[in-house]
């Protein structure tokens, strides 16, 4: 085979593979990114959801809460037995 051919067959593989990956990574730039479905492992569940609920109330109560230090510590160790 003579070389001029095998130089065009390596270019043609390489323009090829060129044009491929610069439409993924087009397609990857312009694609938007999706809101999380209810099937999809990094979307927390009802109980996830609740248990931080409870401590986001737990954390504004302690902001802004002025009993003093037994029940705030007491709150604490609630939520670290959890």
């Amino acid at each position: 085979m003579p070389w001029s051919v095998a130089i065009m067959v390596v270019l043609i593989v390489m323009i090829v593979t060129i044009g491929k990956v610069k439409k993924e990574k087009w397609r990857a730039m312009t694609e938007q990114p999706q809101e999380p479905t209810l099937s999809d492992p990094r979307r927390p569940n009802n109980d996830e959801m609740r248990q931080l609920k409870e401590r986001i109330a737990v954390l504004e109560r302690v902001i802004t809460d002025t009993h003093g230090r037994a029940d705030l510590e007491r709150q604490i160790e609630q939520l670290r037995d959890r």
